[in-house]
C-alpha cells in the first residue's frame, strides 16, 4: 500500500506527472546549455560579449540557434523515451509538414512586407538605400534565411514543443480534477499558451532598444504561434512564419528586430516619428500597427488553414503500455 501511494506521487493516468516532467526538462536543458556554452567559450567559438552595436553575424546566429534547437531536441527525445511517447507529439511531425511550412513561410514575409509598407506610406519609416547588389545580395540572403530557420526551429521547439505540451497536460489534469469539465484539454492548452506567451514576451525584455509595446507584440506573436499549433496540430506553420518574418525584418528591409540589428542586410532604413507608431529603436515590432498585422495573420490562418481533425492532437497521446 505504501509503495502504491509513493508511486502515485510520481505516476498519474498519463504516466510521469507533468510537474516532474517539466522539472526534468528544465534541469536537463539547463545542464546541457551550461556545458555546451562552457565548451564553446573554451574553444573560442563564441565571443564572451558579442558586439551588438555592429549587428549580429549570420554565423553567430546560426551557431547559437542551431545549438538551441539540437539541445532542446536531445532533451525532448530523452524525456519522450522515459515517458513512452512518440517524439512527433511535441509539434514536429510529418502531418502536412510541407504545406503548413510553406504557407507560414509565404505569409510571414508577406505580413512583414505589409507592415513595412504601412510604416513607409505613413511616414514612419525612411528607406535610405540599397546596401547589397548582385551575387552578395543573393548569397547573404540565402545564408540569413538558413540562420533564421535555425532561430525559428530553436525558439518554436523550446517554447511550444515539450514545454507547452507538458504544461498543457498538467493544467488539463488540474482542470479535470477541479471541475470535471469536458473542456479540460482546451482550457489546459490555452492557459499554458498564455503563460508561455507571457514568458516569451518578457524574455525579450533585455534586448537593446526594446519597448513595452514591443514586449506586448512579442507575447502576441507567441499567442499567434500557439493558435497555429492548435489549428494545424504541428509547429510547421509557426516555424515558417517565424523564419520568414525575421528574415524580412533583418535582412530584406534592414529594420531592427526586437531591438537587434544584423550585418550584411539588403536595405538601409531608419524609423521616423513617434515610437508608438514607427516602432522606434525596437523596429516594426514596437509599432501599434504590428498588433493589427498579427490579428490579420490569425484571421487568415482561421479562414484558410486546414484544421487538424482533433485540434492539438498531441494532447490525445498517452504513454505506450510498455513504457
Amino acid at each position: 500500500m505504501k509503495s502504491s501511494r509513493m508511486k502515485s506521487v510520481f505516476i498519474g493516468v498519463d504516466g510521469l506527472r507533468a510537474g516532474w516532467s517539466l522539472s526534468l526538462f528544465l534541469v536537463l536543458l539547463a545542464a546541457l546549455s551550461a556545458g555546451l556554452n562552457a565548451v564553446m567559450r573554451l574553444a573560442h567559438v563564441v565571443p564572451k560579449r558579442p558586439d551588438v552595436a555592429s549587428g549580429f553575424s549570420p554565423a553567430l546566429v546560426l551557431l547559437a540557434d542551431s545549438s538551441l534547437f539540437l539541445g532542446t531536441l536531445l532533451v525532448t527525445w530523452i524525456l519522450s523515451t522515459i515517458e513512452g511517447r512518440r517524439l512527433g507529439v511535441y509539434g514536429i511531425n510529418a502531418k502536412r509538414a510541407l504545406p503548413n511550412f510553406m504557407t507560414g513561410l509565404g505569409l510571414g514575409v508577406t505580413c512583414l512586407a505589409l507592415l513595412v509598407f504601412i510604416l513607409w506610406q505613413g511616414g514612419f519609416l525612411a528607406v535610405d538605400g540599397r546596401l547589397l547588389t548582385g551575387a552578395p545580395a543573393w548569397s547573404y540572403g540565402g545564408v540569413w534565411l538558413l540562420a533564421f530557420l535555425a532561430v525559428a526551429f530553436g525558439e518554436e521547439y523550446l517554447a511550444r514543443g515539450y514545454l507547452l505540451f507538458t504544461l498543457s497536460r498538467g493544467l488539463a489534469g488540474l482542470y479535470a480534477w477541479l471541475w470535471r469539465t469536458p473542456h479540460a484539454k482546451a482550457l489546459g492548452f490555452w492557459t499554458a499558451a498564455l503563460l508561455v506567451s507571457i514568458l516569451f514576451g518578457l524574455g525579450h525584455g533585455k534586448n537593446p532598444g526594446e519597448s513595452p509595446l514591443g514586449l506586448l507584440c512579442a507575447a502576441f506573436s507567441s499567442v499567434l504561434f500557439a493558435f497555429s499549433l492548435w489549428r494545424t496540430g504541428s509547429l510547421w506553420w509557426a516555424i515558417g512564419f517565424h523564419a520568414s518574418w525575421d528574415w524580412a525584418q533583418s535582412f530584406l528591409f534592414g529594420v531592427a528586430d526586437s531591438g537587434y540589428t544584423v550585418q550584411h542586410h539588403l536595405l538601409a532604413t531608419h524609423p521616423l516619428g513617434q515610437p508608438l507608431l514607427s516602432g522606434g529603436a525596437t523596429g516594426p515590432e514596437g509599432s501599434i500597427f504590428c498588433l493589427a498585422i498579427f490579428i490579420l495573420a490569425a484571421a487568415i490562418l482561421l479562414l484558410t488553414g486546414r484544421a487538424s481533425s482533433r485540434g492539438y492532437a498531441g494532447l490525445d497521446q498517452h504513454p505506450s503500455p510498455t513504457s
